[in-house]
């Protein structure tokens, strides 16, 4: 029986509450999710109009450090932002003091209004894929070699060093579903995230990894299938209605109901193969009651028996 693992996708904004509010619905939300979900994720953006957004780094290695039982990652790191020797770096200093907790999440990069905002450059897509290419293979090198030079298109190294080299080696995880990115994916990632919002779609990706696998010459096993979900758990079906027409998100699976309503939304996602689950909670930081539910409700139901 697969077993399945929920993480929590707390956002990077406060969503208007005081400093002193936000700060401590962060905390009792790690509280009520700790010995149930396995990792926490936050997303990799400077701005969205004038939304007050925090550096997702930053945070995150706060919360690692408030809450190091958890294992932590971004959904996803822009390429765009960082110069891959020195993301290398940075990667390796959080898994040595995280003792080994780091997820590597990284994705292409899609956001044109932060880009232009904060003077970085913004390719076209097809550029960014390559760019990303170069940017896996200068840091999973910087990982494993002593010294790399590196003398790409867009990216160069020379005789660069990354020590001491992560132990273990942190899971690289690409998020995307384009046909390029799929390949790229299938070569590089030890997890594919996925933002999926009807199981139709899902199928349909899948199915397109699996052919980007088989292109490579992997096994589609060996490649951990991850999903968003965007979620509003209640504790009763007329909550749920009421929620209903709030809800909706631009990424990932949105998810409204009661406990048993959540399951057997997810059952058809985990048939295809989707064993981790990365969840933004609707309701937070407002309220704690998505949260709750799924921990003590939701996931022993999944894994009931196993």
């Amino acid at each position: 029986m697969t077993h399945i693992q929920f993480g929590f996708t707390l956002p990077i904004s406060n969503s208007g509450l005081s400093q002193q509010t936000f700060l401590s619905q962060t905390r009792v939300a790690l509280e009520t999710i700790a010995g149930h979900f396995d990792s926490v994720w936050l997303p990799d953006h400077l701005q969205f109009g004038n939304r007050p957004l925090f550096e997702g780094w930053t945070m995150l290695t706060y919360l690692a450090a408030l809450r190091p039982e958890f294992r932590y990652g971004h959904l996803v790191l822009c390429q765009l932002f960082r110069n891959p020797a020195h993301l290398a770096k940075m990667a390796v200093t959080f898994q040595y003091l995280s003792q080994g907790r780091f997820l590597f999440g990284i994705g292409a990069g899609w956001a044109e209004e932060e880009a232009k905002a904060y003077g970085l450059p913004f390719p076209s897509s097809g550029q960014r894929v390559s760019e990303l290419e170069e940017q896996l293979q200068i840091i999973t090198a910087l990982w494993r070699e002593e010294s790399v030079t590196f003398l790409g298109r867009y990216h160069q190294v020379h005789q660069a060093s990354c020590l001491p080299h992560p132990e273990p080696l942190p899971p690289v995880l690409i998020a995307g579903f384009q046909p390029r990115m799929m390949r790229l994916i299938a070569r590089y990632a030890d997890w594919w995230n996925t933002g999926v919002d009807t199981l139709e779609k899902a199928r349909s990706q899948v199915n397109a990894l699996d052919a980007a696998c088989k292109e490579v010459g992997r096994d589609p096993k060996t490649l951990r299938r991850t999903a968003m979900v965007q979620c509003f758990c209640a504790r009763t079906e007329q909550k749920a209605k009421e929620a209903l027409a709030k809800q909706g998100g631009p990424f990932g699976l949105n998810i409204v109901g009661t406990p048993a309503q959540i399951v057997e939304q997810l059952q058809p996602f985990i048939h295809l193969g989707f064993d981790y689950f990365m969840i933004a909670a609707r309701d937070f930081p407002h309220d704690l009651t998505t949260l709750e539910l799924l921990s003590h409700e939701v996931l022993p139901a999944l894994n009931k028996g196993h």
